[in-house]
């Protein structure tokens, strides 16, 4: 059974550069067993409702400004598969979550960076998810819960967002660490590990700095980390296998769940 993930995406620039979190990436897709598709949340697509994609190619979006020509270059066109979105929306029908289908969205820099850092090829099937960050942490553990059983079915779940995210807080030119930033990063991984979802669930008033590192106007990077969790229900285990900052505070972390 594969285990389900949560993925910074970082900046837009990781797409072009060369650095440890690239490579670490980069090394994650080529020993992890080849999934038969992949289901990704991304922060970058925002809805009411739960929306399950049923694209037959995608196209790349853009969805950033002000960064260098080469990122407006890259294609990542990858391929749905109408069957595995059914496959969702059966399980969605029967574990209650409300759902739309989207048959035109292409894929958000959330999604294309992170899979082609992990799949340069292009060449596994996506089901791309929204995230709403209105729900509830317990209602997107839920909605991740929910797909759990397609893990079986070598499907990987991926949810990308950060945890950490606060980009009026980032310092461009300064990669020395944040203590605010650590302290909650730090917390976040002891409750991970212990799987303690009542204190995660309400990690807004309980983590250390928790209105900086999850501001009012980004929860959106910070929740796909509980579709992921979701997703893991049945083992409830959990792994970091990756944590590094850039920009003072900006995290680039990978969780491995199950």
């Amino acid at each position: 059974m594969l285990p389900s993930f949560f993925i910074a995406h970082g900046a837009p620039l990781l797409a072009i550069e060369n650095n440890e979190y690239t490579q670490f990436l980069n090394q994650l897709g080529q020993t992890l067993p080849r999934p038969k598709a992949i289901i990704l949340f991304s922060a970058h697509w925002e809805s009411s409702i739960q929306k399950v994609s049923d694209v037959d190619t995608y196209d790349t979006i853009y969805d950033f400004g002000g960064f260098d020509p080469e990122l407006y270059r890259i294609k990542y066109s990858a391929q749905g598969d109408q069957q595995i979105s059914n496959e969702i929306k059966d399980l969605f029908t029967k574990n209650g979550v409300s759902f739309d289908v989207d048959t035109k969205r292409g894929l958000d820099h959330g999604a294309w960076v992170v899979l082609r850092l992990l799949y340069p090829n292009a060449d596994i099937p996506v089901i791309s998810m929204s995230v709403n960050q209105n729900l509830k942490p317990e209602e997107q553990y839920k909605i991740g819960k929910s797909l759990s059983a397609l893990r079986a079915k070598d499907i990987l779940i991926i949810a990308s967002g950060g945890t950490v995210h606060n980009l009026r807080a980032v310092k461009w030119a300064d990669n020395e660490v944040d203590q605010w930033a650590l302290e909650f990063d730090d917390w976040l991984a002891h409750h991970l590990n212990n799987w303690d979802v009542d204190s995660l669930f309400k990690y807004d008033s309980l983590a250390p700095n928790a209105e900086y590192a999850v501001p009012r106007y980004g929860k959106e990077h910070f929740i796909p980390i509980f579709y992921a969790m979701g997703a893991a229900d049945d083992s409830q285990k959990a792994k970091l296998l990756h944590r590094s900052f850039r920009y003072g505070n900006l995290s680039h972390s990978v969780w491995q769940f199950g």
